[in-house]
């Protein structure tokens, strides 16, 4: 009984985990199309080569890419990691909310 306890509670905790790396790696793309829009670039080497496959199809091959890696580490066990990776996320997105806020006033 204990360990089913504990089952359904590691369970939920990594679709938790998932649920909310998947809502950071949606905010993430919309903000730096947004960004795009606005006259922003894209300071990562490798998103930027990705880039070269067209904005939108650069950041969904990015996000499959990060997003089969979060599942990987998640599979090992490895449930801290993918923590800090949505904290680091968190920041990403602030930091493009920022960007297209000093850009888009940079128009007017």
């Amino acid at each position: 009984m204990a360990e089913r306890l504990r089952d359904l509670t590691a369970t939920r905790r990594i679709r938790q985990l998932l649920t909310v790396f998947l809502c950071l790696q949606i905010l993430d793309v919309v903000t730096t199309l947004i960004g795009f829009r606005v006259g922003a670039g894209e300071s990562s080497p490798f998103i930027s080569a990705l880039l070269g496959f067209g904005p939108v199809t650069g950041l969904l091959l990015s996000k499959l890419v990060a997003t089969s890696l979060a599942c990987a580490a998640l599979m090992s066990r490895r449930e801290r990691l993918v923590r800090f990776v949505n904290f680091w996320f968190v920041a990403v997105v602030g930091w493009n909310l920022v960007i297209i806020r000093v850009a888009s006033s940079s128009l007017n």
